[in-house]
């Protein structure tokens, strides 16, 4: 009986850890000037010019020296999307995190996390804004944006971290370990790629994107 219990309950943790996938990217491996293997940069309503996102040497990264930057920007058209991300991870559910820095913008400043990604124009989106000074969820169908949900909140400036968890038609969005956000929505429920998003002239830096997908 106990070498039964004993076996049932390492198949049980083999069975979670198979039905669990963590990526992660530090940015550590990759050429500065480069892009990550398997990334894309686009954009929703794009312009004729894209944003050029690249991974910079940084000091002050959270984690060893290299980040992902979006520091070029062609555009001022407040409803231009820069998206830089990934198909190479299916996520429907489970939990996404990142650093993130605001460095500037007119327009629009910071950005964040974009996930359930069918293509540039359909995804689900979490991002701050320090020139608003709140944290919101997004829906965007055939490039049309709709807010979800917001949280007003102010942070300083320099690095701070986003997550978002998501089950179901269930997402919960936190910055720097506090739970801001909480909806439902039931649209965009196959599984996506993954990512960062700014938004208009907003120059983001990140670093330490994870994905858990369950």
């Amino acid at each position: 009986m106990l070498i039964r219990k004993v076996t049932w309950t390492l198949l049980c943790a083999v069975s979670m850890l198979a039905a669990s996938e963590v990526r992660s990217w530090d940015f550590e491996d990759v050429a500065v000037g480069a892009l990550p293997k398997g990334w894309i940069i686009d954009a929703t309503h794009p312009p004729k010019t894209p944003a050029r996102w690249e991974v910079l040497e940084d000091r002050t990264a959270p984690s060893g020296s290299h980040i992902l930057d979006l520091h070029e920007i062609h555009n001022r058209y407040g409803g231009t999307f820069n998206l830089c991300y990934t198909r190479d991870v299916a996520f429907r559910d489970g939990e996404i995190s990142v650093s993130f820095r605001a460095n500037r913008g007119r327009i629009d400043q910071g950005g964040g996390i974009m996930w359930r990604v069918q293509n540039r124009d359909n995804y689900f989106v979490a991002r701050f804004n320090p020139l608003e000074d709140n944290f919101r969820f997004y829906i965007l169908e055939k490039g049309m944006r709709k807010e979800l949900a917001s949280a007003d909140l102010h942070l300083g400036k320099g690095w701070h971290t986003m997550r978002i968890v998501m089950h179901g038609d269930r997402f919960e969005g936190y910055i720097d370990g506090k739970k801001l956000l909480d909806t439902r929505d039931a649209r965009l429920a196959k599984s996506g790629g993954v990512g960062l998003w700014t938004k208009a002239d907003a120059a983001t830096s990140f670093d330490d994107f994870v994905v858990r997908a369950e």
